[in-house]
């Protein structure tokens, strides 16, 4: 038998299903989603419970005219495949592929682009304003997660919109609440009422009638509290409070349910938050019993849902912050962890279970996690805040204002620093060493393995004026042994210096250290010439002494899994230019533009970073001096 799905190529082709069609349909494109996911890995369990919500999305709006904004992404891969891309889906977060998030230059019906969290209520309300001051009745919704509505952006979109007359209607996923407490014959009836047509009209008749006078703020007030008073259990009270009309919360996943909810709601004015809850996972067993692992669960067989990854040939990066954060809280017990809705991805899981006074999981907030660890700071607690590096963006007003203009001696950790691979563009960590170089009072670190990170980490005991930043990568160490093992001193400010050589000399920071290190092996085994190759490990405070010891070198490579402009390169060339220095200078890392999804090790290609790059870099540079 032919598969509904099999005829769905745009929105167009699924609206002329009945609810029963509607609901084969879900069910397939759930089938399709964990089907490609299995092969291709990707974000599973928070998109296998939203497709009812996206079905009903494009079933009842005429996209893309009428415009749908996603918040985050991970929610919406059955938009794209219901959006002409259901081919395409199978090389999904693949190079020359989909990318893993909605793109604007992608598809008409991405409205708008999504990466980081709580964004979509901002971007919506900005596209209801267009359409209205150009004349257009087209209508705009933003979905969003209950976890991205933690974040502050969320907050702040939500007060201009509620004081605005724009038509938006935003749309909120909840897969935490439970749905039964709120079910019943006084909710049911309540959510009809409200969303009845002839209400709404009624309604909208009396408001106008009542002008803005005094009398009429009363009356709003005055039905607002007896409505909150019914419905406060489900939170509704808070978003009436923000200006919005609020009606749920409905089950997200009843298609039949969702039709007829956004239907009603089409075409009410002003801006109206639908409650929905949905299950995280939906449809598949192993994903509904733990979301938290298939949220990303990389390859899996689909019918057993056994894991398909296998053991790690390395420790991860951020399993050896996790385990060393566990040793320094067990020695100091001011020592206290926070992350901004990444324990699990950030290795804090097991610190969470061990030290649950101390651990400190603020939600999507970036933001907040650095001015609360600077509250901690200056109340004498020791905190190590661990942001993934492309999160960290968001915090750099606060890393500047309120740790390092105040000298607080805060442990900025950042995970996923450099080229993260699949999840593409929107999450490269490749900004930080650009941004926070110029920041005074800031020290910024970057190991080369699994055990100069550790090292690193027990000298964050001995910081008494912050921040001072610790940025390691996404993924598998270099299985450098770092357990039971003592850490080292190291001194703040100073190189290691790993091959001794002449003429050329490379310049290496983090991980990229080890690439060099065997890119200059080879060469030599081929030429007989050495460069040497130094573990910069801080580029801030940067090793003059280092600088100085190369001086009467004829060129020098810098190797830096970051942006090229403002990181290692451009400290190095700073130097040389400003002594006049006759050296030069040469810098493998990440180019002036955005880099699209594709594997780890594509991407360090691309960018000269991987161990034949660099050794042609040397080879091309020995013949030019």
């Amino acid at each position: 038998m032919d598969k509904i799905l099999d005829s769905v190529n745009s929105p167009a082709d699924i609206k002329r299903l009945d609810i029963s069609g509607l609901r084969a349909l879900c069910g397939e494109i759930r089938e399709y989603i964990v089907e490609c996911c299995s092969e291709n890995p990707g974000h599973l369990a928070s998109s296998l419970g939203s497709v009812e919500l996206i079905v009903g999305l494009h079933y009842v709006y005429d996209t893309p005219s009428d415009k749908l904004v996603f918040d985050v992404g991970h929610q919406a891969y059955a938009h794209k495949i219901l959006t002409g891309r259901k081919e395409d889906f199978k090389k999904n977060r693949m190079a020359d592929g989909l990318s893993g998030f909605p793109n604007r230059d992608e598809s008409p019906y991405d409205a708008f682009g999504a990466g980081h969290a709580s964004t979509s209520i901002s971007a919506a309300l900005g596209l209801a304003k267009a359409a209205r001051i150009s004349g257009s009745n087209e209508k705009v919704v933003a979905m969003i997660g209950d976890g991205a509505m933690t974040g502050g952006l969320a907050l702040e979109g939500l007060n201009n919109a509620g004081d605005s007359k724009d038509d938006i209607l935003v749309l909120l996923n909840d897969n935490e609440m439970a749905i039964d407490g709120n079910r019943g014959a006084l909710h049911s009836y309540l959510l009809n009422f409200t969303t009845d047509p002839a209400y709404n009209k009624l309604k909208t008749h009396v408001w106008n009638k009542l002008g803005s006078s005094r009398f009429r703020s009363w009356v709003q007030r005055t039905v607002r509290k007896t409505k909150a008073g019914l419905v406060n259990k489900s939170g509704g009270d808070l978003f009436e409070a923000f200006g919005f009309r609020y009606f749920g919360p409905i089950d997200g996943n009843d298609i039949a349910e969702v039709v007829k909810t956004l239907r009603r709601l089409k075409d009410i004015k002003g801006p109206k938050l639908l409650h929905t809850c949905t299950v995280k996972g939906k449809g598949y067993e192993p994903a509904e019993a733990d979301p938290t692992t298939w949220h990303a669960p990389g390859k899996f067989e689909p019918v057993t849902g056994k894991r398909l990854s296998g053991p790690y040939k390395a420790d991860r990066y951020q399993d050896v912050f996790g385990g060393v954060l566990m040793e320094l809280a067990r020695k100091d017990p001011k020592v206290v962890g926070i992350t901004p809705a990444m324990a699990t991805g950030s290795g804090m899981t097991g610190f969470a279970e061990k030290f649950p006074d101390r651990f400190f999981d603020v939600g999507i907030a970036e933001e907040h996690a650095v001015t609360f660890a600077a509250g901690l700071a200056a109340g004498g607690m020791k905190p190590f805040c661990c942001i993934y590096s492309t999160f960290a963006q968001r915090a750099y007003d606060e890393i500047i204002h309120d740790v390092a203009l105040q000298h607080l001696p805060v442990i900025l950790c950042f995970d996923r620093a450099g080229l993260v691979g699949e999840d593409g563009a929107t999450h490269q960590g490749v900004f930080d060493l650009a941004a926070m170089r110029s920041i005074p009072n800031t020290v910024i670190a970057a190991p080369k393995d699994e055990k100069e990170l550790k090292d690193l980490l027990y000298k964050g005991l001995e910081i008494t004026d912050g921040p001072y930043i610790i940025r390691y990568p996404r993924g598998l160490g270099e299985k450098a042994e770092w357990r039971d093992i003592p850490p080292s001193p190291i001194e703040v400010g100073k190189s290691e210096r790993l091959l001794e050589g002449s003429k050329v000399a490379i310049l290496a920071l983090g991980p990229s250290v080890n690439r060099a290190v065997e890119a200059a092996g080879r060469f030599k085994a081929k030429t007989g010439e050495c460069p040497s190759v130094y573990n910069v490990r801080f580029l801030k405070p940067f090793d003059l002494g280092m600088m100085e010891e190369i001086s009467r070198f004829k060129a020098i490579i810098t190797v830096e899994d970051g942006a090229l402009k403002g990181g290692l390169f451009s400290e190095v060339s700073e130097y040389v230019a400003s002594r006049g220095l006759d050296i030069l200078v040469k810098g493998a890392g990440i180019p002036d533009h955005f880099i699209s999804q594709d594997s780890q090790a594509s991407q360090r290609a691309a960018c000269g970073l991987d161990t034949d790059s660099i050794q042609a870099s040397l080879e091309n540079l020995f013949s030019e001096i």
